[in-house]
C-alpha cells in the first residue's frame, strides 16, 4: 500500500442516481469521479464488481472472474447505436429512486439487454473477439454456465443433471451446440461490462484516484468456479458436493456462529498447483481494481470449517490455511500489489503475527473503538501508521446510524468524550474527523457519513436476508458546497496535495 498519506470514500458502483433502478458506469459515476477530485481524495473504494447472485449480496457471486451485467449503462449502449432511447427510457426500474428493486431489475434490465445483443449479432466486432481470446481462461466455463443455468430455469447447478454437473465430454459438447447464441449472449454481456468500466476507470485514474476494491475470500457453491474447477475445493468426489462449508464459530455476537454456506479450498491441491487458480484470480482482479481489499484475511492462516449439511457453525473446527506460502506464490508471478488486509473480528497471536508478515496494512473501525479501554486497538491513538482507518464499513451503521441506533449509550458517551464530538460541528463530521485525523496513512469513510444520512442508509445488515445492498444516494446531493467541505478537512489533516 502507498505510503504517503491519502483518503478516500466508500461508495458503491450500485449506490449511485440515476434512472435506470441501480448505479451504473454511466455519467453518474463520472460525475461522482469529478466529486472525488474536488473532495481532494485520492480512493474510490467499491464493494465487489461480480454478478449477483441469490439474495443480492456481491459477496456470493455467480463468478469470482465476471463482472456484474446490471451496471451496463444504457445510454452508452445507445450511444454505440446498440440501443434506442424507446428500448428502455418509458421502463419502470422501480417507485423508489433510492432504493434498489431487484426483482424488477431482474427481468425488465436483463430484457433490454436482450435488445442490446440482437442489436450486437447484425455487426462484427472485432475487438469483441480480441476480448474473447484475451478472456478465454474463465470466459468459456462461465457462459456456458449461464446459458446452462438458463436453460435449466436458473435451478442451482448442484441440482443440475448428472453428465452436465459432472461435466462429461459428450454433454458439454451438446450443450456448447444446442445454447451457441444464449452462450454468445453472456459473452456479449461480459464483453460491455469491462469495455465500460475500462473507460471509466481509465478516466478516474486519469484524475489521480486509484479503485480500491474488494476480493470476498470464498466463491459461491452455486458459481461457474465451482463446476469448472472441482478440484479447487474440497468436495466429495462421489456427488462433488462440498465436506465442509465456511462460517464463524460462535461468540458473543452470535451463540451458534455464522454459516456462510461457501464451499472452502482444497489448499493442498492449489500448492501442488502453485496456486494458479489464486494467482489468476489475482490477475484478473488487478484489471479492476488498483487496490484489493481482501475480505476475511484471517482465513489464509486459520478457517472455520463446518461439516456441510449442518444447520448453524457450532460443530466447526479451526483448520489451517496456507498463510505466506500463497502470498508467496504471488509476488513471485505479479511482483508487489497493494493489498488491504481485511482483519476484523477475534484475532489471535498467529493471525495478528501473519498479517505483519505480509507488509499488509490491516484495519481499523473507528465504531470498534469505544468499549472503555484505552488500550481498545481501535482508538485512533494505538493506530500504526500501516494501516487503513475507517469510520465503518458496509457492514456496519452509517455514523449518524451508530449515534442515533446501533451504538451503546455508553460507547456514544466515550465517543463524544473522546473526539470531543459536537452538535454544531456534527457528529457525523467528528467521527470522520476522528480517522482523518489519525496517524493512519489512508483514511476512509462511507459516502453515507458525509450525507449525514442514519440508519436507513445502511448498505448490509450481516447475517440477515432481505433490504441488504438497496440503497441509492438521491440525485443532486454530490453538491460543490460539499466537497469543499470534505477538502478543506482533508487538506487540514494533510491527505490531499
Amino acid at each position: 500500500m502507498r505510503m504517503e498519506r491519502g483518503s478516500g470514500i466508500i461508495m458503491h458502483i450500485a449506490s449511485l442516481p440515476g434512472k435506470y433502478g441501480i448505479g451504473t458506469f454511466g455519467k453518474e459515476a463520472y460525475d461522482f469521479a469529478h466529486f472525488l477530485k474536488k473532495s481532494g481524495q485520492k480512493f474510490w473504494q467499491i464493494l465487489p464488481l461480480g454478478q449477483t447472485s441469490y439474495g443480492d449480496s456481491p459477496y456470493q457471486s455467480f463468478s469470482a472472474f465476471a463482472g456484474n451485467p446490471y451496471f451496463i449503462d444504457f445510454d452508452i449502449l445507445e450511444k454505440d447505436r446498440l440501443l434506442k432511447k424507446n428500448d428502455y427510457d418509458e421502463i419502470n426500474f422501480g417507485d423508489n429512486p433510492q432504493s434498489i428493486d431487484y426483482g424488477l431489475l431482474f427481468t425488465e434490465k436483463m430484457k433490454v439487454l436482450r435488445i442490446a445483443y440482437e442489436n450486437f449479432k447484425k455487426s462484427e466486432y472485432d475487438d469483441f473477439k480480441d476480448f474473447e481470446k484475451e478472456e478465454s481462461s474463465w470466459l468459456e466455463d462461465y457462459a456456458l454456465f449461464m446459458a446452462v443455468k438458463t436453460n435449466f430455469n436458473l435451478k442451482s447447478s448442484q441440482t443440475w443433471d448428472e453428465d452436465i454437473r459432472f461435466r462429461k465430454e459428450k454433454t458439454l459438447n451438446m450443450y456448447k451446440n444446442k445454447l451457441a447464441d444464449e452462450i454468445n449472449y453472456w459473452k456479449f454481456l461480459q464483453y460491455q461490462f469491462f469495455k465500460q468500466w475500462k473507460n471509466l476507470k481509465d478516466y478516474i485514474n486519469k484524475l489521480g484516484i486509484e479503485i480500491i476494491g474488494d476480493i470476498p475470500i470464498y466463491v459461491a457453491e452455486d458459481s461457474a468456479d465451482l463446476w469448472s474447477n472441482p478440484k479447487v475445493f474440497l468436495l466429495d468426489e462421489k456427488n462433488l458436493k462440498p465436506i465442509k462449508i465456511a462460517g464463524c464459530p460462535p461468540d458473543v455476537f452470535s451463540a451458534t456462529g455464522q454459516l456462510w454456506g461457501n464451499p472452502i479450498y482444497n489448499w493442498a491441491y492449489l500448492e501442488e498447483t502453485g496456486y494458479a487458480w489464486w494467482i489468476n484470480r489475482i490477475k484478473q482482479s488487478l484489471k479492476l481494481y488498483d487496490v484489493l481489499r481482501i475480505d476475511h484475511f484471517r482465513g489464509f492462516e486459520a478457517y472455520w470449517a463446518i461439516p456441510y449439511g449442518d444447520n448453524t457453525a457450532k460443530n466447526g473446527e479451526w483448520l489451517k490455511g496456507p498463510k505466506m506460502k500463497l502470498f508467496d506464490a504471488i509476488k513471485d508471478e505479479l511482483g508487489d500489489i497493494n493489498i488491504i488486509a481485511e482483519d476484523l473480528g477475534i484475532l489471535t497471536e498467529d493471525t495478528i503475527s501473519f498479517r505483519k508478515k505480509s507488509g499488509f496494512p490491516g484495519m481499523k473501525i473507528l465504531e470498534f473503538a469505544f468499549s472503555g479501554e484505552s488500550e481498545n486497538l481501535y482508538l485512533p491513538h494505538n493506530y500504526e501508521k500501516n494501516c487503513v482507518a475507517y469510520t465503518g464499513t458496509h457492514d456496519n451503521d452509517t455514523a449518524r446510524g451508530w449515534i442515533e441506533t446501533t451504538g451503546s449509550k455508553a460507547e456514544v458517551e466515550n465517543a463524544i468524550e473522546y473526539l470531543k464530538l459536537t452538535e454544531e460541528e456534527g457528529y457525523n463530521w467528528g467521527l470522520v474527523r476522528g480517522v482523518w485525523g489519525s496517524v493512519a496513512n489512508t483514511s476512509m469513510a462511507l459516502m453515507q457519513d458525509f450525507l449525514n444520512l442514519g440508519n436507513e442508509a445502511r448498505i448490509n445488515f450481516p447475517s440477515t436476508m432481505g433490504n441488504n445492498w438497496c440503497w441509492r444516494a438521491k440525485d443532486g446531493v454530490f453538491t460543490n458546497e460539499l466537497a469543499n467541505k470534505i477538502y478543506i478537512l482533508t487538506r487540514i489533516y494533510g491527505r490531499c496535495e
